[in-house]
C-alpha cells in the first residue's frame, strides 16, 4: 500500500495486522480519487472508520487543506499516526480516537469530503450516512465517498443525492453528493 500521487506520492503505508481492518487497495483509491478529483485541492476532510488512515493521506497528499481521521482502534490509530509522520503530513491532521457515531453527533463543523468505510458487517451505514444528512455535516458542494460490500444495497437518506456507484471485483465505491443535482 502507498501514497499513488502528490506531495507524497510513493510513499509506503503501513497497514494493520489481521482481518479487523480492510485496507483500501492502491487499484481501488485511484480509481476513487479519479472520480472525485475536482473535490479534493483545498478541500476539509473527514476519515471516519480511518484504519491505517490511506484514503485521509492520499487526500491530504493531492493538495486537501485538512483532515479530520476518526478510529476507535488504539492498534490503528498507532499505524495512522506512523503514516502520518512517514508522508509528513501530520501538521494537516487531526487525529481522533472515538466511535464514529459519537463523534458526528458532537461535530459542529462541515466537511467538504467525507470517506466512510466502516466494518462490513457492523450496520453502521445506514446511522452514519443519516447523522451525516440530518447534521449537515457534509458542505453544500460536499461528496461523500463510501466503500462497501459489492453486493450490498444503501438507502439515501433524505439530504443525500446518490451519484454513482463503482464496482471492483468484492468491493464497491458509491458516491454522494449534498448537492440536489448531480454534478459528478
Amino acid at each position: 500500500m502507498r501514497v499513488i500521487s502528490g506531495t507524497a506520492r510513493g510513499k509506503k503505508l503501513l497497514s494493520l495486522e489481521g482481518l479487523d481492518t480492510r485496507p483500501t487497495t492502491d487499484r481501488v483509491k485511484e480509481s476513487v480519487f479519479n472520480i472525485i478529483m475536482s473535490y479534493v485541492r483545498d478541500a476539509a476532510v473527514l476519515d471516519a472508520f480511518a484504519g491505517s488512515g490511506a484514503l485521509g493521506i492520499e487526500a491530504l497528499s493531492r493538495g486537501a487543506v485538512h483532515c479530520t481521521f476518526v478510529e476507535k482502534s488504539r492498534a490503528a490509530l498507532e499505524v495512522l499516526r506512523k503514516n502520518l509522520e512517514g508522508t509528513r503530513l501530520s501538521d494537516k491532521a487531526a487525529v481522533r480516537q472515538a466511535d464514529a457515531l459519537e463523534f458526528l453527533r458532537a461535530e459542529r463543523g462541515t466537511f467538504d469530503l467525507i470517506f466512510l468505510d466502516p466494518p462490513y458487517d457492523g450496520g453502521l451505514y445506514g446511522p452514519v450516512m443519516e447523522l451525516i444528512a440530518e447534521r449537515g455535516l457534509l458542505s453544500a458542494d460536499g461528496v461523500l465517498v463510501v466503500e462497501k460490500r459489492a453486493e450490498t444495497v444503501l438507502a439515501v437518506p433524505d439530504g443525500l443525492t446518490y451519484i454513482k456507484e463503482r464496482k471492483y471485483g468484492k468491493t464497491a465505491i458509491a458516491v454522494y453528493t449534498s448537492r440536489k443535482e448531480d454534478a459528478i
